[in-house]
């Protein structure tokens, strides 16, 4: 995918893609739980928000693979958005209708299959258009948090916390977003493969990626950092509603203001702090987020999912921009591709499960010891924060270590 010079215009284009992406991501994942909970379904809840992980063990790669070698980013993500739009629809009936359990779970899977590949998608498109991605990804990202945000507000603006009323709001914004990739510029492919092994077209060949030992453990810490972290979107609305609190979703947009102000932080950042420390502050920030939230005080619950924001951004995003600038030109659709297994798979799949068993193990019938919940996910954070600092090395290290007399001077910008 070859860069060339992105108009102001354009740049307006990529922000629009990532707000509709994420606006329809967060209109049904934000209310999720409280819509379950609603219509009898609170026994598959877990099991809906893991939907998400087993999508992304498969469809994402496959069509990262797909968009790297065969079809334009930009023809993938309109399908996708159709097939996202369809598939949400059908669920929300079925919730609706109030169809039996197992099949309103099993149309949520087919929904999360065409949903997965969506972000990493989008992620390559962005970055396939921009010369510099770390002083510019961050603002143009920044509008995918607005368009959580908004997301959530729509839905608490039209009471649709716990009603079907927020499935049929997403598919229209999905299909919304498939309208909108006609406006969008075309990408082309970075390889156009001739014969592919069955192999590639499954995007298994992106696992050669982890044979590099800083890739590797970036991958391996997103997965573990995702597991406590999908306990906060299932169980923070409802430590919220126990202490008093109606308006959920909106509040829940809180960690995404912060999200924001740390997204124009890190074109700054990036030139004056190592990759590592990055990394490093963003774990950190989400083991006191947690922290606080086990506090169990109105107050501080608040300022905890606040700092949310802070540690998604600083970690998340910032591995994001990481591969695009590490990782080979024709491999970076995969890349982007296998972040997202790690994360909404192998993270999301043991984090949504494991977590449910462990809110279950803090019940006592109605009354929840939230102060254990959070605390015990604050100590797995710190476990991953550890082995993150311990076992990542970064540029600066290896050239240090291999050649003194051979190490170039690096700039801020290069510095692991």
């Amino acid at each position: 995918m070859l860069k060339t010079r992105v108009s102001r215009a354009e740049h307006g284009e990529l922000a629009a893609l990532f707000f509709l992406q994420a606006m329809a991501t967060a209109m049904w994942i934000v209310p999720l739980s409280r819509l379950l909970n609603a219509h009898e379904l609170s026994a598959i809840q877990p099991y809906a928000f893991a939907t998400t992980g087993l999508a992304a063990f498969v469809s994402p790669l496959i069509f990262g693979a797909m968009a790297d070698r065969h079809a334009s980013p930009v023809l993938v993500l309109r399908w996708l958005g159709v097939a996202s739009a369809a598939g949400m629809a059908l669920a929300s009936w079925s919730i609706e209708r109030r169809w039996p359990a197992l099949v309103v779970l099993s149309l949520i899977q087919i929904y999360a299959v065409c949903a997965a590949p969506t972000g990493s998608i989008a992620n390559t498109i962005v970055f396939a258009r921009l010369q510099d991605s770390q002083r510019q990804f961050g603002p143009v990202r920044a509008t995918a948090t607005i368009g959580w945000m908004c997301g959530c507000w729509l839905i608490s603006a039209l009471h649709a916390d716990a009603s079907p009323s927020a499935g049929y709001s997403c598919a229209i914004t999905w299909l919304g977003l498939a309208g909108f990739t006609f406006w969008l510029p075309s990408v082309t492919p970075a390889s156009v493969a001739g014969r592919t092994s069955f192999r590639e077209r499954m995007g298994w060949d992106a696992l050669a990626l982890l044979k590099n030992q800083d890739h590797r453990v970036v991958f391996i810490t997103v997965a573990l950092f995702s597991i406590p972290l999908a306990a906060f979107y299932p169980f923070t609305p409802q430590h919220l509603q126990q202490l008093g609190f109606q308006r959920t979703s909106a509040l829940m947009s809180l960690g995404q203001v912060t999200e924001i102000i740390a997204m124009f932080a890190l074109a700054r950042l990036f030139a004056k702090w190592r990759l590592k420390w990055i990394f490093g502050t963003g774990l950190a920030v989400g083991l006191l987020r947690y922290g606080l939230c086990a506090l169990n005080v109105k107050t501080w619950l608040l300022i905890g999912l606040t700092l949310h924001g802070f540690s998604f951004t600083l970690f998340f995003i910032t591995a994001q921009i990481y591969l695009n600038e590490r990782v080979e030109h024709a491999w970076r659709a995969r890349a982007q591709a296998l972040m997202w297994l790690m994360n909404g798979g192998v993270g999301n799949l043991l984090g949504y499960l494991a977590t449910g068993l462990w809110f279950n193990t803090c019940s006592q019938g109605t009354r929840i010891r939230w102060t254990l919940f959070w605390g015990g996910l604050g100590l797995v954070i710190a476990l991953v924060m550890i082995f993150f600092l311990v076992a990542y090395q970064g540029r600066r290290r290896l050239t240090r270590d291999q050649s003194q007399t051979n190490a170039a001077v690096q700039t801020p910008a290069s510095t692991g």
